[in-house]
């Protein structure tokens, strides 16, 4: 949508833009739209390439203070600032352009609108780029006779990487001032050929004209001399470059060497020029050339002497025959070769001054004075130049010397950049960086050097580049000495950083000093924090979720080294897994925990987050996840030891499997036999055509609060596990589970006696297999079966009688079982010993099956236990090695079997129960008192002995008595 009347719109200029460096630059900035006063405010800011999301504030035109501290200085000499060229439009000026100047600058206006509507800043970028312009011209003074033609040559080169295109003009300085230089003729940048003003009409009649030679050389032409065309002429070359908004702009200019070009007229006149071979601002210590250049026509056949000036005080006088006089003052300093006076020609007369010092500034002339023979003392003419003003400015203690940074706090492994601004110096410069770490006061450590001829030194501390990565110090021509730190290393590299430059010159040095402040913040100490979510908690089997792990810190981690880790945890009570991990250079390592995750899986990174897609959830990705973070610092290779790390919370995620179709009867049913052999049935009713089916038996004793019993377990895969009661192999050989059909499970009870009544049920399991291995959907229960023995009509005839016995432990006892009365021709009797329980219920201890054979249903116990004669009608169960678990009740449950057909099935005739036996025993270590407690014969002697004695002790008494009477 476009813009609606009403709405702020900043504008900038168009970019790139690529400049120079050390030229002075403009960008314009402009507002419309806007609401409140006609003059608006507007500030600059810089996004450096090294730090592209990070602001850096140069200048505002409302707040003083909102230049950073690397642009404070540069703003408040007025090396930045910003000029207003009406209300709402501004041009920002760099005044000599640095190659940390390079960036996208931002140019924003404050609000004073009612409301926010619209664009509030704009962006442009900045390219620095070298300034690769050449242009020169061989200094020279010349004579020419009025009419007569001169030919100059200038060379002009570039090596801009960018298109570019370049202009050569020529230009006339008359005079000794500094006044506007006369146009002779100029190549624009659009090889179209422009005389000045004062050359047109010649440049039409062909006397001005320029050359070009090859690609480098320019010659100017100029033919019938005049005397204006006398003076300094110089090249002046400029390279142009075309901006975005298609305007060209000049973004370099060089200036060569002046050549004196004299014009001598055709009479006896005597013009006098002054010239000076270099600028005429000048350092103590510097050397001023100046020449003295006479015009006159047919020079060779006249003779002039020339007397040098300085503020109208004669310095030095040259006589017709060359000979040299100094005044007295100057004598010694040209002695020692300070001074120098000669006749170049008998026009030109040149003064050098090699070491300049204050006391030769001031107006400088030349007199000349036309002889008419050499000895002559009297003068025909004499004339004075113009004057030069010299100035001599002094060195040491004038170089000025300012030091800021990139940024005042940085992180552990950001790039720390710190500037030396030098400024005035005059003559070579060598500077030493030096880091004062606060923990150790009034200690200081090397960091770097570099000397007058750019010779690079590192401290010892900063030499190993594995540590802070290579360190750099470069010179700019601007005088700006920049020292780079890739990466810094912990809070000790925070402090103070001081910059030492000492100029030289002529044996004698200055240095002057300055110190920027820096905190460095550890990576480990900033709030490094990662957060795990899931848009979904619970997933069905086979469907794709997503876990987020979004990494925070007080720092940017755009550019910092992470890497992630992804842990799974299957259950509360196992380790942790590691899933993947992914490296901070991409690479990943997965895990062997599980072998099909990496086919499953995929991995992402956005920005801070990283992202880990599980297709095809199956049960075995139910669990917690946590991811684990590790970060470097910036810039170090190699890695090393992690700077700071962090683990996230936990996500669990539960897999849904496929909801189970399972169905089992539940009705219940009874079955009522007197055969030895039963079946209990377990039908499904419904189920998925693929499921497989594990089955569990239970039995559940006819008491009202009994326990299930597990009999057997068919496992899916037809493994058979045992309950603990029933895991004897005379039980396992009595109960069979069988799938009789697709939909039927039977189980089989071989030989049923009494003790195998109840109500029997099954639980059936449904599974499946999921790609990786079977897991259970579901499960359900069937209906009771009452199993009940059809009683017999006639009861066998044994003893009921209860009685109790004691045994001592580690001794052998029977408990009585006898059959009274015969039984029944054909039959045959079973037998089995029971252990009452506290329960209740009886847990059988021995069986005689009507076959023969014998069961322990305890195997533990079949070493003990022995049956007395069963052929003889005795079942009395002898029970050797007592011990004190063995104390209780038991009792016999005889049964009589008749054999019903061919097949040999067998069927209940008749069955009788014994009385109970109660067992007592008795401990080996037992005193002599419970001996006799346990006799009865013995305990009632005990009880009588004392009457005893006391009537054989009264009989005594009564003997003695008698035989004393006697």
């Amino acid at each position: 949508t476009g813009l609606t009347t009403g709405q702020r719109v900043v504008t900038v200029q168009k970019g790139p833009l690529y400049r120079v460096r050390g030229s002075h630059v403009t960008l314009w900035c402009k507002v419309s739209g806007y609401q409140g006063p006609a003059e608006q405010n507007f500030q600059w800011s810089i996004y450096l390439p090294s730090a592209p999301e990070r602001e850096v504030q140069i200048v505002s035109t409302v707040d003083p203070s909102f230049p950073y501290a690397i642009y404070t200085q540069r703003v408040r000499s007025r090396g930045i600032f910003v000029e207003r060229l009406q209300g709402d439009a501004v041009l920002l000026h760099i005044t000599e352009l640095q190659d940390r100047d390079a960036g996208q600058y931002e140019c924003h206006t404050p609000n004073t609108d009612e409301r926010y509507f619209g664009s509030y800043s704009a962006k442009t970028n900045l390219s620095v780029i070298a300034d690769t312009l050449s242009a020169s011209m061989a200094p020279q003074a010349l004579s020419r006779t009025e009419g007569e033609a001169v030919e100059l040559t200038c060379e002009v080169s570039k090596s801009t990487a960018q298109h570019t295109h370049l202009s050569v003009g020529w230009y006339l300085l008359q005079g000794a001032g500094e006044h506007h230089a006369e146009e002779i003729l100029t190549l624009s940048k659009d090889f179209i050929l422009k005389p000045g003003p004062s050359y047109e009409q010649r440049f039409l009649e062909g006397d001005v004209r320029l050359n070009k030679v090859g690609n480098t050389t320019y010659k100017l032409f100029l033919g019938g001399l005049k005397p204006s065309d006398q003076g300094q002429v110089y090249c002046e070359a400029a390279e142009w470059i075309e901006d975005p908004d298609e305007t060209w702009k000049d973004i370099s200019r060089k200036q060569t060497e002046r050549t004196w070009l004299a014009v001598m007229g055709r009479g006896r006149d005597l013009p006098v020029d002054i010239a000076a071979a270099a600028e005429h601002s000048l350092s103590e210590g510097d050397t001023l050339q100046l020449k003295c250049v006479v015009g006159a026509l047919t020079s060779s056949s006249r003779h002039f002497k020339v007397i040098w000036l300085l503020d109208s005080v004669e310095v030095a006088m040259v006589d017709p025959h060359g000979v040299l006089i100094w005044e007295e003052e100057y004598k010694e300093r040209a002695k020692v070769g300070q001074l120098r006076a000669f006749k170049e020609s008998n026009t030109v007369y040149v003064l050098t001054i090699s070491e300049v010092g204050l006391k030769d500034k001031g107006m400088y002339q030349c007199s000349v004075s036309e002889m008419k023979a050499p000895g002559d003392l009297h003068s025909i003419q004499t004339n004075v130049s113009s004057g030069i003003q010299v100035n001599v400015k002094p060195v040491g203690g004038r170089m000025r010397l300012s030091v800021s940074t990139s940024a005042a706090r940085v992180t552990a492994g950001d790039s720390l950049i710190l500037f030396c601004e030098v400024q005035g110096a005059t003559g070579p410069v060598s500077v030493r960086w030096w880091h004062l770490p606060p923990q150790h006061p009034g200690h200081r450590v090397l960091v770097a050097s570099m000397e007058r001829d750019g010779t690079l030194n590192l401290g010892s501390a900063y030499r190993d580049g594995r540590t802070r990565g290579r360190l750099r110090l470069e010179k700019e021509s601007t005088g700006t000495f920049t020292l780079v730190i890739p990466s810094t290393l912990d809070e000790d590299d925070g402090g103070q950083y001081r910059c030492e430059a000492t100029q030289w010159s002529r044996g004698r040095n200055w240095t002057e000093k300055g110190e920027a402040a820096v905190m460095v913040s550890s990576m480990a100490g900033l709030g490094l924090h990662a957060t795990l979510r899931s848009r979904i908690a619970t997933v069905r089997y086979g469907q794709t979720f997503e876990l987020i792990c979004q990494v925070n810190a007080n720092y940017t981690l755009e550019e910092v080294p992470m890497s992630v880790r992804w842990l799974f945890q299957p259950s509360p009570t196992t380790p942790s897994q590691e899933l993947v991990r992914v490296l901070p250079r991409g690479t990943v390592v997965w895990g062997t925990v599980q072998p099909h995750f990496q086919g499953k899986a995929q991995l992402a990174k956005a920005d801070t987050s990283f992202r880990l897609h599980i297709h095809n959830a199956l049960p075995a990705n139910e669990g917690t996840y946590q991811c684990e973070v590790e970060v470097w610092r910036r810039n170090i290779l190699p890695l090393g030891q992690p700077a700071a790390s962090t683990r996230s919370n936990v996500v669990g995620i539960k897999v849904v499997l496929p909801e189970s179709k399972l169905q089992v009867a539940t009705k219940d049913s009874s079955v009522e036999i007197a055969r030895s052999n039963a079946a209990i049935e377990c039908r499904i009713v419904f189920a998925q055509n693929n499921s497989q089916f594990a089955v569990t038996w239970y039995r559940l004793p006819l008491l009202a609060d009994a326990t299930p019993l597990q009999i057997v377990r068919a496992s899916y895969s037809s493994l058979l596990e045992y309950g603990s009661e029933f895991s004897s192999p005379a039980q396992k050989s009595r109960f069979l589970s069988q799938r009789v059909s697709s939909n039927l499970f039977q189980l089989q009870i071989l030989s049923v006696n009494l003790r195998d009544e109840g109500r029997y049920y099954c639980v059936v399991e449904e599974w499946l297999w999921l790609v990786d291995g079977w897991y259970k959907l579901g499960e359900g229960t069937s209906g009771r079966t009452t199993l009940k023995f059809k009683r017999p009509g006639e009861q066998l005839q044994m003893e009921r009688a209860n009685h109790s016995l004691s045994a001592r432990e580690g001794e052998e006892v029977t408990l009585p079982c006898w059959l009274q009365g015969a039984r029944q021709p054909g039959t045959q009797l079973s037998a089995t010993w029971f252990q009452v329980k506290s329960s209740g219920r009886g847990s059988a201890l021995l069986t005689l099956r009507y076959d023969g054979t014998v069961e322990y249903p305890q195997e533990h116990l079949a070493q003990r236990l022995h049956l007395r004669r069963p052929s003889a009608g005795d079942f009395s169960l002898t029970l050797s090695s007592v011990g004190s678990g063995d104390a209780g009740v038991y009792y016999c449950q005889l049964q009589e079997w008749q054999q019903q057909n061919e097949e040999k099935d067998w069927a209940l005739q008749a069955s009788a129960r014994s009385g109970y036996t109660q067992l007592s025993t008795i401990p080996p270590e037992s005193t002599v008192l419970s001996r006799i407690c346990s006799s009865p014969s013995l305990l009632n002697f005990i009880l009588y002995l004392p009457l005893v004695l006391i009537l054989l002790l009264a009989l005594a008494v009564f003997c003695w008595y008698c035989k004393f009477r006697n």
